[in-house]
Parts: C-alpha cells; sequence; structure tokens
C-alpha cells in the first residue's frame, strides 16, 4: 500500500511542477492544431478521473467536438498526443506511411518487465519485425485446422456443463462465464494445458491468468510513470504484474518446453510452433525461455479480455435481437445438415450470416476503444482542407484512432445504436472505416485466431441453446464509469441459457 501511495505522491508532484513551471497546454495551439478545453494537472482526462464519463464516451465526445478537422491534439494529464479522426489519414498513419509510425507507445521497461515488455505487442523496430515473421506461421489456414480441434474440445465442455445445469433456463453474467471458456481455450492452445475453469472454477491457471490479463488501475498508475518519467521508473525496475505471476507462467512454459524436447512429445499448439521456429533458426541462445514465455503470454493480453468481451456482447445483442438469433439458428442448422452435422473449421466458413452476425458485433463493440501508435520518425501532415497548416510530427509523438467512435459515426454507420448484421452483406465491409483488429502491419495477429474462437462458440451454443433476456439484463445496456481500457457493462451483463 505504502508504494503505491509513494507512486501517487511522485506522479502528482511531476505534474504540480509541469504546470507551474511550463505551459504545457499550448503545445497543439502553436502548431496550429485545434485542441479543447484541458484542466491543469488532468489534461482532456478529467472525465475519466472524476468518473463523468466511461473511455467510450470521453473519446466520442472529442471526436464529435472535433467533427470539422481531420486531426485534433488532446492532452493524457500532461502528456500531448494526436487523434486521427480522418479515415484516408488514418490509411497514410498505418498503411502507406507505416514506416514512420512501427511502433506501439511504450508502457513497460522490457529488461525489467519481460514478461510484458518482450512480447510482440511491446516489440519495436527490427525486434518486433522478426518475431512477427516467426509468429505468423501459427496463424495460416492449416495450423488454424489444427487448433480448432483443441478448441472444439473446450466447447464441448462448455456445453455439456450448462446442460447438466438444473432448470429450462441458466442465467449468467456473460463476461465472467465466457472469460473462464477463453481462459480454457488459451490454457490449451498456447501453453499446452488442459484446465477446466466452469468446474475448477478457482484453479491455479485461472487466478494467474485473470491477473495477467488484467490492467488494473495500479498498472494504469505504472504506465503514466514510464510514459512521463522514465528515468524514475527504470530506477525502481517496475513491473506491471507480481513476481508470483511472473515466476509462474515462466515455470510453466520453462518445465513444459523441457518435457517436449526431452520426452520428443509434439502437441499442436502455439506453443509448439514458438518451439519448432527456434529450433528452425537455431537460435536457443537469441530466442530464450522468457522469449517463449512473453509470446505464449501475449495471448492473454490481447485474447482473453477482449475476446471474452465480444462473446458477451454478442450474446447480449443475439438475446435482445430475437428475429436475428433464429435466422442465424436457421443458418447453423441448415449447413451443420448439409454436413452430416460435423462442424469443422470449413464449415464454419460457410456461414456468411454468422460472419455478418460478428462483424456487427465488432463495430458495435469493438475490442478496444482506442487503437495507438508511436511516430519513430518526423511526419509531415501536408494541408488538405482549407485553413489546414502543415503540421509537424515530431519522433515520439503519440498518435490514437478513435476507433469505437468512428464505428459509431452516423456519417458511415446510419443508427449507430442499432444493431443491424446486414451492414455486412456486401464484399467491402466498409473497408477504411471499420478495423475492429487495427489496420495495417501492426494489427491484430491473432485476428483469425480470435474470429474462429468466438464463431465456434456461438455455433455449438445457439445449437443447444436459445439465448433469453433475464430480469437482471440491463436494456439499455450502461457502460461502467471508471477505469477501464474497453467498454464494459456498468452491472455486469445477465443473459439466460434456454434448453431447447
Amino acid at each position: 500500500m505504502l508504494y503505491y501511495l509513494i507512486l501517487i505522491v511522485i506522479l502528482f508532484i511531476y505534474f504540480l511542477y509541469s504546470t507551474l513551471y511550463s505551459k504545457p497546454y499550448s503545445y497543439w495551439k502553436k502548431r496550429g492544431v485545434k485542441q479543447g478545453r484541458p484542466w491543469i494537472l488532468f489534461g482532456d482526462s478529467w472525465p475519466l478521473i472524476f468518473r463523468l464519463k466511461n473511455i467510450a464516451e470521453n473519446a466520442s465526445y472529442y471526436y464529435e467536438e472535433m467533427k470539422d478537422v481531420r486531426y485534433y491534439g488532446i492532452y493524457q494529464f500532461l502528456k500531448p498526443k494526436l487523434i486521427i479522426r480522418d479515415p484516408e489519414l488514418i490509411k497514410s498513419v498505418t498503411v502507406k506511411d507505416f514506416d514512420h509510425f512501427t511502433d506501439h507507445v511504450a508502457m513497460v521497461e522490457p529488461k525489467a518487465d519481460p514478461l510484458f515488455g518482450k512480447n510482440l505487442l511491446m516489440l519495436k523496430g527490427d525486434d518486433w519485425k522478426s518475431m512477427r515473421s516467426m509468429l505468423t506461421s501459427s496463424f495460416t489456414s492449416n495450423r488454424m485446422k489444427t487448433i480448432y480441434k483443441l478448441i472444439s474440445e473446450a466447447d464441448e465442455n462448455f456445453i455439456q456443463y450448462f446442460l447438466n445445469q438444473p432448470g429450462d433456463i441458466i442465467e449468467i453474467e456473460a463476461k465472467e462465464t465466457f472469460a473462464r471458456y477463453t481462459i480454457d481455450v488459451i490454457a490449451t492452445t498456447s501453453f499446452g494445458v488442459k484446465v477446466d475453469s466452469l468446474n475448477d472454477r478457482n484453479n491455479e491457471f485461472f487466478r494467474m491468468g485473470s491477473e495477467l490479463a488484467n490492467i488494473s488501475f495500479t498498472s494504469f498508475l505504472k504506465i503514466l510513470l514510464r510514459q512521463n518519467l522514465p528515468t524514475l521508473y527504470k530506477m525502481f525496475k517496475m513491473t506491471m504484474f507480481r513476481k508470483e505471476v511472473n515466476d509462474f507462467f515462466t515455470a510453466l512454459i520453462s518445465d513444459t518446453v523441457s518435457t517436449r524436447e526431452k520426452e520428443n512429445i509434439y502437441r499442436p499448439d502455439m506453443l509448439q510452433n514458438l518451439i519448432d521456429a527456434r529450433k528452425k533458426n537455431g537460435e536457443k541462445e537469441s530466442f530464450t525461455i522468457e522469449d517463449i514465455t512473453a509470446q505464449a503470454a501475449i495471448f492473454f493480453f490481447a485474447g482473453f479480455d477482449s475476446v471474452s468481451s465480444v462473446m458477451s456482447f454478442t450474446s447480449y445483442e443475439l438475446a435482445l435481437n430475437q428475429d436475428i438469433q433464429d435466422k442465424l439458428r436457421k443458418e447453423i442448422l441448415d449447413i451443420s445438415e448439409e454436413n452430416d452435422g460435423n462442424i469443422t473449421y470449413d464449415v464454419i466458413k460457410q456461414m456468411k450470416y454468422l460472419d455478418m452476425v460478428i462483424c456487427e458485433v465488432l463495430r458495435k463493440w469493438p475490442p478496444f476503444v482506442i487503437i495507438g501508435r508511436e511516430c519513430t520518425k518526423t511526419y509531415v501532415i501536408d494541408p488538405v482542407y482549407p485553413g489546414e497548416k502543415k503540421v509537424v510530427v515530431p519522433k515520439g509523438t503519440a498518435i490514437q484512432i478513435p476507433l469505437y467512435a468512428i464505428h459509431h459515426d452516423p456519417k458511415y454507420y446510419p443508427d449507430p445504436e442499432k444493431f443491424i448484421p446486414e451492414r455486412f452483406g456486401t464484399e467491402q465491409k466498409h473497408q477504411d472505416k471499420y478495423f475492429p483488429f487495427g489496420q495495417g502491419p501492426r494489427a491484430c495477429l491473432g485476428s483469425r485466431f480470435a474470429l474462429m474462437e468466438i464463431k465456434t462458440i456461438f455455433v455449438h451454443i445457439l445449437k443447444t441453446f436459445k439465448l433469453v433476456t433475464t430480469e437482471k439484463t440491463q436494456i439499455p445496456l450502461k457502460l461502467v464509469r471508471k477505469f477501464s481500457v474497453n467498454a464494459r457493462p456498468e452491472n455486469g451483463l445477465y443473459i439466460g441459457l434456454q434448453k431447447l
């Protein structure tokens, strides 16, 4: 407790000093970039700090306020950030001129915190490029077909668990329930471990994995310290997670890799792919157990909270929209019958309406409200609109893209709050206005895996259950107004599984 109190005091003194002895909130004005009305110390983060808005509302507020510009400036406390809202400029930043924006903004110090700092999400420059190339083979169609079998085992366990529950309708808190399911999938596909988090509710893997996947408020404070006082951050050798969590996963990977290599065991999972890559490249010294653990852990960061959130929102929308659920179930049953009841990876790819439904969920409830990049070499934004000035973006500047706000812009999506899967009935899929997994080379490498996981569980659910609302279902859904990196329901998300 004392440790975190000292951390808060240090941050406050820094903010106070910077505010009194400098003029941080004139940064964008001097460059001719439109900005809002930041508060002293808190910048444009004050509505979040005082819980007046949730993260989606806050991002959308500034997006609407700045509707007449292609980009605008905000301040995360004292740190200036450039927000890109124009689709063409977003494409330039993420694709065309990617060489200027190759990295994510640093959140930890890799040497002090290798579990978090050495994973693909945090790696920079050539290290990122090399690791991405190595991991790409994990997500080919052939790999997905193989891993699909492991996911199917988790699906069958999920369905059987709820079939065994008494009563015709089983009420669940969707986020917590799907979190347990995704933990089991990650355990078997990434770590080579089989767990049953629905029956064994307090298993060690679930406890450690939940802590690993969730960025708490204290972790957020550490990130702020890393971004504003990196020297001090390095001095304290801070880590995102407790030593117990780091040690658990490092020992787990080390023991598993050692056992597989000694006993010549082969298992068709992500961990095996990393082991094979290390053997193939002969890089045991440069590609260590620490590196393998970091890559396995990235599936928690990227796949646990975000995927379980998408699943919970999918269940909510289907429970509210029975006509859509009925249409989707009919497609699932028809295609299943055409294939003699065999639901394979290729069979799921045939389900077009399922794809439309999931695309609409990802539009309305994207895994991340904001996606970010760091300017890695000076970039120039030339004027396009009347009144615009040439803006020089210095190296090190943080760039943000208000993903949630763009997905809810009525200019691109009429009646954005309505759930309409038919929006995605064309091949175009809105292209530059739709990117739930990011865009360009830094887009989520595991998006194909995530989509397969989400689609597969709902195919199994809808063949067996009808999703319904209950007395606890909040309609309309309200998002919580406290610290969170993504959209979270205010009072949980309750739905019912009605046995067919």
